[in-house]
């Protein structure tokens, strides 16, 4: 005679199978597809992504002083966000390519970091989020690019640099008829 299970425990034993129920970038047989979005309608969506990238202060005196060796740390950052976003679709396998109708960065330097805010706005039947995110770490790598000569340590590795908090801040979503 089995026994049912109690409350705590569930119908299903295996998490992983409740959620994968709800995913929708595989079919019945568990093969990867993209979404179909084609039925859906039309709406303005907007993504706000956030990060940070964490580098040792006279690096940040360096960027704020435009004293890069490089050359302007931030504008080349703020061109790579915007490109990365525009290239979204290629870079992230199961992404629509969608029309970007705006893109906006926000530096905000600290002490010892820098935070890169990077808010993305289409209209169309999918989502942004993915953009947000990509503008946000490319931008952020881009920085890292620009003064890893300056955050090397004597043993040529990066104790004092890092990429942190990369999330998605807020979405919306306004049907276009409304």
């Amino acid at each position: 005679m089995s026994e049912e299970p109690s409350s705590a425990e569930g119908s299903n034993p295996d998490p992983r199978t409740d959620a994968a129920e709800g995913l929708t970038h595989t079919t019945d047989e568990g093969d990867v597809q993209m979404v179909d979005v084609g039925d859906k309608p039309d709406s303005e969506r907007r993504a706000v992504a956030v990060g940070e990238i964490r580098l040792q202060p006279a690096t940040i005196e360096a960027i704020r002083a435009d004293e890069v060796g490089k050359g302007d740390v931030l504008a080349t950052a703020r061109i790579g966000a915007i490109q990365a976003v525009k290239h979204t679709w290629e870079t992230i396998p199961m992404c629509h390519q969608i029309p970007i109708t705006n893109v906006d960065t926000d530096f905000d330097l600290g002490e010892d970091r820098i935070e890169l805010t990077v808010a993305v706005e289409t209209t169309g039947k999918t989502g942004c989020e993915m953009e947000a995110l990509e503008g946000v770490t490319t931008g952020l790598n881009v920085v890292w690019d620009m003064v890893k000569a300056v955050e090397k340590d004597d043993d040529g590795q990066y104790p004092d640099t890092g990429i942190e908090n990369v999330r998605v801040r807020r979405k919306e979503k306004h049907r276009s008829s409304d």
